[in-house]
């Protein structure tokens, strides 16, 4: 079996999010993906980056540091963005924030099946 690179399919998978491209989220996201230890499927993964898309229509994911193996992709991530709204609790109203979060992936079948995330809510705090 050939070895698979995560960190193509990974910036695949980033370059799918910043396009919005749902119709090929699949081909990145296993049927049965886990969102920090909560089993909620493709569908359910599909309608919350849908609704961070909405809530933050300028939203892009920029990679700034990447690590993968054989199995597993960690990854920091950077946004400034405009939430529109209350985002993580806080009442942003489209003011411009920037944060990080610092997400991990397992892998299955290349595709990702686990994902654990931690955004930096306290670097949103001290913007506002």
């Amino acid at each position: 079996m050939d070895k698979i690179d995560l960190s193509t399919v990974y910036r695949g998978y980033i370059a799918c999010l910043n396009k919005q491209d749902w119709l090929q989220l699949g081909q990145f996201v296993h049927e049965d993906v886990h969102y920090n230890d909560q089993r909620i499927g493709l569908s359910g993964y599909r309608a919350m980056l849908e609704r961070d898309f909405s809530e933050i229509p300028d939203l892009y994911f920029n990679i700034h540091l990447l690590i993968s193996d054989s199995l597993c992709v960690a990854s920091r991530l950077g946004f400034v963005c405009t939430p529109k709204g209350i985002f993580l609790g806080l009442p942003v109203h489209g003011k411009k924030v920037s944060f990080t979060e610092n997400v991990f992936y397992q892998f299955r079948e290349g595709r990702i099946e686990q994902v654990w995330s931690v955004i930096d809510k306290a670097a949103i705090e001290a913007q506002l």
